[in-house]
């Protein structure tokens, strides 16, 4: 008599079933550890977003949903796991950061985004920033000077699923011209003065948030109008120093 694949695999199971478990033929235990991993990170999230956000002055709507959608520690390496919804920026290659949960939430919300907007962002980084900015504008168009980095971010957010996120390797002084006017435009490393490019790619209308200072530093907005460019500054913060400069 012939026996087929189902029957051969039941008499196995029943014969060897302590080789069968040991031997990779269950996946349950992997799988619950897998979500019970995942179920920590959606509570740190959670904490990170009522404690570090929603306790200090983050108010916008959308910048408090896409924080907590953001998958953070998929943006650390596997050694800072721990550290992924902390109070705090942390390393990631190259000598370069990914921001603080705050810093990235105050910033996104000074922009003032209302969801249809075309966002450039200067220093990719980790990815993690355009990542929310992806979750709440139309598109987003990050530069990163690293090659190294943008390649990293670039297979991180493909597999994350984002779609509106474009990158690009280039010098953030110079913007991203053949995509200009812009919306929005975000930097993230800390120039001495303003890149006139990015003012000049800047939509009037539009607004800029940008670390501006070689020692302390201050994020500084500047909104473009018919009439003129205007600016006010916000807070300290410490952000690592852009490379790269425009010609002329």
């Amino acid at each position: 008599m012939k026996l087929g694949r189902l029957s051969l695999a039941m008499i196995a199971l029943l014969v060897y079933p302590h080789f069968l478990l040991q031997s990779g033929g269950c996946t349950t235990n992997w799988r619950a550890e897998e979500q019970k991993n995942e179920d920590e990170f959606t509570r740190l999230r959670e904490r990170m977003v009522r404690d570090q956000l929603r306790g200090r002055d983050i108010t916008d709507a959308r910048v408090l949903a896409a924080m907590l959608k953001v998958p953070r520690h998929e943006f650390v390496s596997g050694s800072l796991l721990d550290s992924a919804y902390d109070d705090s920026a942390l390393p990631i290659q190259l000598g370069q950061t990914i921001s603080q949960p705050y810093i990235v939430a105050y910033m996104t919300q000074a922009l003032e985004l209302q969801g249809t907007e075309r966002v450039l962002e200067i220093g990719t980084g980790s990815g993690y920033q355009a990542a929310v900015l992806a979750e709440i504008v139309r598109d987003v168009y990050s530069i990163e000077i690293l090659p190294q980095l943008q390649e990293k971010a670039t297979a991180l957010l493909a597999k994350l699923g984002y779609k509106n996120i474009h990158l690009r390797t280039g010098d953030g002084y110079m913007g991203w011209p053949e995509e200009a006017p812009f919306d929005r435009i975000m930097v993230t490393a800390a120039p001495e003065e303003v890149p006139q490019p990015l003012l000049d790619q800047l939509k009037v209308g539009g607004r800029m948030i940008i670390p501006l200072g070689a020692g302390s530093q201050e994020l500084v907005i500047f909104e473009k109008q018919k009439s003129g460019i205007t600016h006010r500054r916000t807070i300290p913060v410490r952000f690592v120093p852009m490379t790269g400069k425009a010609s002329g």
